[in-house]
């Protein structure tokens, strides 16, 4: 093959948009798709490319640097610059893994507070998309961001998406937020009104629900539960005592109990809900696995908001999450957002569309939860013979403490062995009352075998209750 820019392709770029280094490697990459540019073609020298197509040399070899990480074009030392053998399958090591980042500081002190996810090659993947990011459009790093500029990201998130059980869903329902909590609360700066309004919870919940309305000055109302979710008669004596118009809760992974709101519930839930024209804030970021019966949004698309986030399947350090607003109240969510925190950073906002667009990362979350699941197998050998609450795909258990020991003392036992966990009193409100229980999550930061270390100090603690109950 020769090396000169073949008759077929254009020599002059200055009818395309976009920077000049990415009107090259567009030509190029169109080339290549449409066969004009075969496998093993050599392309022409930097400085000839640059002299035929009237632009500088630096703009060339960017546009070759850019088409070679992405694995189109080869670079061979001393030889050239050649279209590269198209890859059917994508090797296993593509993305680097090192599933156990480090052990603490201290080996005898093992987090357990909150989830941290084993690293199977999302570190590397962030790394490979940040290096794309920094060679996108300059303007991107200038300007103030826009909503058209956002788009990309939402319809790459409504994709995400697709195989959820969300009933339909478009890209202007999507407003990207600063993880989930920060969903939480702008789902509630959208919808709550009044002076003081009150929010409804489980009584035992994720203590975020109780910030976010304790920000926008809501009253928080406890509704009662039982081992399938909310009560529904509870549930429709709280609102008429409250007059509350909004219930946040969490029927596929419960926060903290990790209990699973079934089909059937959520209908008789629903029904309240809709004499009463409440609405629902459904928090799904837990959720890990597929999910088991439809959502909210699914069953009620005119009453839910559905918050999740990647934080819990693929890395919580970027802080994105999404919110999602039932049809035709998208413009009311996207503009409280956008008199809050004006939108998300635009460089994060493209290096998290690189992630969830490129079709490797599906199988990173897939291999996340395979890894995460075999804690939570550890763990369950290990104190299986008391009475736990444990799913897979839910990176947390729920431990019922034996006679002999309260959450408080429990929790400041296991912290003199090195192991902090979660007393239930962090999530009860601050009027109710907590169960005798604590929340364990899984740390994927250390290795299964100081994991299952942890594990056996609890147990040992658990086997030998103290003489005298503390509180």
């Amino acid at each position: 093959m020769g090396t000169i820019w073949p008759d077929e392709l254009p020599t002059d770029l200055s009818g395309q948009s976009g920077p000049k280094y990415q009107r090259v490697a567009d030509t190029i990459r169109n080339a290549v798709e449409d066969g004009t540019l075969c496998i093993g073609t050599k392309l022409p020298p930097v400085r000839e490319l640059a002299y035929q197509l009237k632009i500088t040399p630096g703009t060339v070899a960017r546009a070759y640097t850019l088409l070679t990480d992405d694995g189109l074009l080869q670079a061979e030392v001393g030889r050239g610059t050649f279209v590269a053998e198209r890859q059917t399958k994508v090797p296993d090591d593509v993305w680097s893994r090192q599933l156990h980042l480090q052990e603490a500081k201290d080996p005898d002190h093992v987090s357990l507070f909150s989830p941290r996810l084993v690293d199977v090659g999302q570190v590397a993947a962030i790394r490979e998309a940040l290096i794309k990011v920094s060679q996108s459009d300059a303007l991107q790093f200038l300007n103030y961001p826009t909503r058209d500029a956002y788009r990309p990201l939402r319809e790459a998130v409504v994709n995400w998406l697709s195989q959820d059980p969300l009933g339909p869903l478009d890209e202007r329902d999507v407003v990207l937020t600063h993880g989930g909590q920060n969903g939480i609360l702008t789902v509630m700066q959208a919808i709550l009104k009044g002076p003081q309004p009150t929010v409804l919870v489980e009584d035992l919940s994720y203590a975020g629900f109780r910030r976010a309305a304790e920000l926008v000055r809501a009253k928080v109302v406890g509704v009662a539960m039982d081992e399938h979710g909310i009560l529904p008669a509870s549930l429709e004596l709280a609102i008429r005592k409250t007059g509350s118009t909004v219930l946040c809760t969490s029927p596929e992974v419960h926060n903290p109990t990790g209990l699973y709101t079934p089909l059937e519930r959520r209908q008789q839930i629903l029904e309240v809900l809709r004499r009463h024209d409440v609405q629902i804030i459904e928090d799904d970021c837990y959720r890990m696995g597929d999910a088991r019966a439809p959502s909210y949004r699914a069953l009620a698309p005119d009453l839910s908001w559905h918050v999740s986030s990647i934080s819990k399947t693929l890395t919580p350090s970027l802080r994105v999450g999404f919110a999602l607003a039932p049809k035709g109240r998208g413009p009311d969510l996207r503009r409280m957002a956008e008199y809050s925190y004006f939108g998300i950073a635009q460089p994060v906002a493209e290096l998290t569309r690189l992630l969830l667009s490129d079709p490797r990362t599906r199988k990173l979350v897939a291999d996340v939860r395979r890894e995460m699941d075999n804690y939570i197998r550890i763990a369950v050998n290990t104190l299986g013979g008391f009475d736990l609450i444990w799913s897979e795909s839910v990176p947390f258990l729920w431990l019922k403490l034996p006679s002999g020991w309260r959450a408080a003392a429990f929790t400041r036992a296991a912290e003199a062995q090195g192991v902090q966990i979660r007393s239930a009193d962090e999530f009860a409100l601050r009027d109710g009352r907590a169960p005798n229980a604590v929340r364990i999550a899984v740390n994927g930061h250390v290795s299964p075998k100081r994991f299952e270390e942890a594990m056996l100090r609890l147990r040992s603690l658990l086997d030998n209750p103290p003489e005298q109950i503390s509180v």
